[in-house]
């Protein structure tokens, strides 16, 4: 079971709390770049795998090519996201892989988030000359987290989510659990 979600990644920077001296004033550059990339990712905490690709937009049209070649190309018996207009398209049940919304406004319960975070602490605050560059900043974090699985597995804290599974039927259990 994989959990999806999409963050858009631009060159307009955002003002972090930062420490510094007391009476001193604390100076940050922040671009006001108006582009940007949608990270599109899917995360199956089990296994520790992440699958993404990018995308211009979050329309429904260039979403489904990445769902559908996540259903290729992945052991993902079901993707849970959240519900985003495109997330809903009438198309996307037609792919083959079974799509779960999670509740409205929860956040909290997607694990795709959790690697977000790491994300942002790591490229928020700094500065990029292009937008290709700070995109090769998240692949290069991106392989790094895909390299160590088993940092992804303890990362979005799967507890809740392995014991919900461990307690389904075994009819409806993916084979992966029931065995």
């Amino acid at each position: 079971m994989g959990f999806g979600d999409e963050m858009r990644v631009g060159l307009h920077g955002t003002v972090r709390r930062v420490w510094g001296r007391r009476g001193i004033k604390v100076r940050q550059r922040v671009q006001f770049t108006y582009k940007w990339r949608y990270l599109v990712l899917a995360v199956e905490g089990r296994s520790g795998r992440i699958w993404w690709n990018w995308n211009e937009t979050m329309q429904a049209d260039e979403l489904i090519p990445l769902v559908r070649g996540m259903a290729d190309t992945t052991v993902l018996e079901a993707l849970v996201w959240d519900g985003a207009p495109s997330h809903r398209d009438e198309r996307l049940p037609l792919i083959g892989l079974p799509l779960i919304a999670l509740p409205p406004y929860s956040p909290e319960l997607n694990p795709a988030e959790r690697l977000f975070e790491e994300i942002r602490r790591e490229i928020e605050g700094r500065l990029f000359a292009t937008l290709d560059e700070k995109v090769a900043a998240v692949e290069a974090i991106l392989r790094d987290l895909d390299a160590y699985p088993e940092h992804v597995q303890r990362l979005p804290g799967w507890a809740w989510i392995h014991a919900a599974f461990t307690t389904l039927p075994a009819a409806s259990a993916p084979d992966s659990i029931a065995a």
